[in-house]
């Protein structure tokens, strides 16, 4: 079903510790409008849309999703390397520390666990590609916000990349919606 090669999407190497950014960016790793929220979303929806166009759309896209969580949790993991526990204390990790140490586990900033809750799939591909275009857009809005954290080129290339790749995802989910509009004869509504 896939193929995986054992190199991210786009290459990662961040030099500069940056505990403070790590925080931030967990909100893209077990965040509501985060990769994995999207990936599960995806993949779990695609098995109610009407045709196989659909269907291999949201197994794509979600497949991709899945590659930008790894890309996100190499990001967290280098921006990590080295810390003290003094260090991520100091920087609003007690609770990653306490509980996971300097290992990853899916949480938003605030460090709230993920939740299935996060994503949604009704059934109606019109709410689903509807939901999965707000989705991207969130996601598009938190890139940008990180993008205003930092000036480290090593952190603004990926974080441009992933916003670049939510603007191609809400296209490519527009797309599918109109098709299925005028496929099906409906008004947006």
């Amino acid at each position: 079903m896939w193929k995986y090669e054992k190199k991210l999407e786009y290459p990662i190497n961040i030099k500069n510790k940056d505990l403070k950014m790590a925080k931030a960016l967990l909100e893209q790793y077990g965040g509501s409008n985060g990769e994995f929220s999207a990936a599960l979303r995806y993949l779990n929806q695609r098995y109610t849309m009407p045709d196989e166009k659909g269907y291999a759309l949201l197994n794509d896209i979600g497949t991709e999703e899945l590659a930008h969580v790894e890309m996100i949790a190499t990001m967290v993991k280098q921006l990590m390397e080295g810390a003290s526990v003094k260090e991520l204390i100091d920087n609003g990790l007690t609770g990653q520390y306490v509980g996971h140490d300097h290992a990853l586990f899916p949480v938003d900033a605030n460090g709230v666990p993920f939740t299935a809750a996060y994503f949604a799939t009704t059934g109606d591909w019109h709410a689903d590609l509807t939901e999965d275009m707000a989705a991207e857009q969130k996601a598009r809005a938190v890139y940008e916000h990180l993008m205003n954290m930092t000036d480290d080129p090593d952190l603004l290339a990926p974080l441009s990349f992933l916003r670049q790749r939510e603007v191609v995802h809400y296209a490519r989910f527009k797309e599918l919606r109109n098709y299925y509009l005028k496929k099906f004869n409906k008004r947006d509504v």
